[in-house]
């Protein structure tokens, strides 16, 4: 081949590899945008719960979001949503009540009694249920370096809460002990979803589940959210509800899903472990939390041992998950 026709057929490819390093760029600036974006939900939550109640923050947020997820699915179908079959849409019904329902319930409650850095460092502790349902079920068995993470990630935690433990500070222990029960499961909604995301698509998962789920959350919020005074709420809370519950994690899940599509979830996952450091930091900043040298040691032990636990598995791994965001 002359070398004019083999610089010719190679342009292409370069220009195609080029692309592709733009989008991983524009990705990973996105992601950390977002890292920044969910780390300050903690502390912006904690301030919408106090004006509006946990229930109350439900009960408008579940207003919002079947809304949004129609109009996503309109925008992407029209009026011709996809049909799902009837076992599917029984999987779908049970992803929203445990997603919806139980895990982002339990997350708010837990928030709401908690700190928000002690919420952010909880959360992370969701791939260590994953790797063990994933066990459960057999589909994967546990390498020395994971259960070494495990270990390392629970003696961080009990470090981490002892000042809480010790000091008598119950309702934000109990917080956190909440937040726990709500990672293990978002990371049993993690492992079911990923064989219907296979199936139909992360779009369709995702707005079926909130239009499934939103039901019972309204209903059961409903004295919480008709005992707020709608009218008198402060603008800043209006846009705090607003930036929590749809920036944050309406459309804040949907880029990160483009992300994971464009660089790969193995090279996302890590950067959630700077979600911690942000919450914190912002919490700090804003509200005036502080932290001891034993609570810092305690978070970093303990996201060490997660990531540990996580990466520390074989490539061929069913779920490989990131720590939940605040939801």
């Amino acid at each position: 081949m002359p070398p004019s026709t083999a610089a010719g057929a190679a342009a292409p490819i370069e220009d195609a590899v080029a692309r592709q390093d733009r989008r991983a760029r524009r990705a990973l600036w996105l992601a950390l945008f977002l890292i920044v974006l969910w780390g300050a939900n903690f502390t912006v939550q904690k301030a919408v719960f106090t004006a509006l109640s946990p229930g109350g923050f439900l009960f408008v947020r579940y207003l919002i979001m079947p809304v949004a997820a129609a109009l996503l699915l309109c925008s992407r179908y029209g009026l011709r949503w996809p049909k799902v079959s009837r076992s599917d849409a029984f999987a779908l019904l049970r992803l929203g009540l445990i997603g919806h329902l139980l895990h982002v319930g339990l997350v708010t409650y837990g928030i709401h009694w908690s700190t928000a850095f002690s919420s952010s460092l909880i959360l992370a502790c969701g791939p260590i249920f994953t790797l063990f349902i994933l066990h459960w079920h057999g589909h994967e068995k546990l390498t020395r370096g994971q259960v070494a993470g495990v270990a390392v990630a629970c003696c961080g935690v009990l470090a981490f809460l002892s000042d809480k433990l010790f000091g008598g500070h119950w309702q934000a222990g109990g917080g956190d002990l909440v937040l726990l029960v709500a990672a293990s499961f978002f990371s049993y909604y993690t492992v079911a979803a990923k064989p219907l995301i296979e199936r139909l698509g992360g779009v369709t998962v995702m707005t079926y589940g909130v239009l499934f789920g939103s039901g019972p959350v309204v209903l059961l919020s409903l004295p919480a959210g008709l005992a707020v005074s709608w009218i008198d709420i402060a603008p800043a809370i209006w846009a705090g509800t607003f930036y929590s519950v749809i920036i944050s994690a309406f459309l804040g899940w949907l880029a990160w899903g483009w992300i994971n599509a464009v660089r790969g979830v193995a090279r996302t996952a890590p950067l959630m472990y700077l979600m911690p450091p942000v919450a914190g930091l912002v919490a700090w900043a804003l509200t005036g939390e502080h932290y001891s040298a034993v609570k810092v040691g305690g978070a970093a032990l303990t996201l060490a041992g997660v990531a540990l636990a996580q990466f520390g598995s074989s490539p061929r791994d069913p779920v490989r998950e990131a720590p939940a965001p605040v939801d």
